[in-house]
């Protein structure tokens, strides 16, 4: 079972990109699945979810309005669509995905222990 993340690079302040997350060796159509991130010296962060069926989706509020988390089961994918960057998202990516039983409110989708399967990482760094 494997999550790949890509799509990470250099970005200047204002600029977008678009991370994606390719979800091998199961369906994870009844998956939740998300994104965190962990700044240089900081903490892991959450950053957006998305549930199973695409009803629910979750934001940190720095990045409420910027950034837009979707996926495509056809493909077992999630992708994070990121505006307007700013220095602070600087950060390493991780993709991370959970059976939705293992959800049983809105805010388990916001906690790093709910996610059980994480993606190897990929560096976003965005320079002012």
């Amino acid at each position: 079972v494997q999550l790949q993340a890509s799509g990470g690079g250099l970005a200047q302040a204002g600029d977008s990109l678009r991370l994606s997350c390719a979800g091998a060796g199961r369906e994870f159509s009844s998956y939740h699945m998300g994104w965190f991130r962990r700044p240089p010296g900081k903490e892991r962060e959450f950053v957006a979810a998305i549930s199973w069926n695409q009803i629910g989706r979750y934001y940190a509020d720095s990045v409420k309005g910027r950034f837009t988390i979707s996926r495509d089961n056809a493909k077992n994918a999630v992708y994070l669509q990121m505006n307007l960057l700013k220095p602070d998202d600087t950060a390493v990516y991780y993709c991370v995905a959970t059976l939705y039983s293992r959800v049983s409110g809105a805010q388990d989708m916001y906690r790093a222990t709910t996610y059980d399967l994480w993606g190897q990482g990929t560096q976003v760094t965005v320079s002012s």
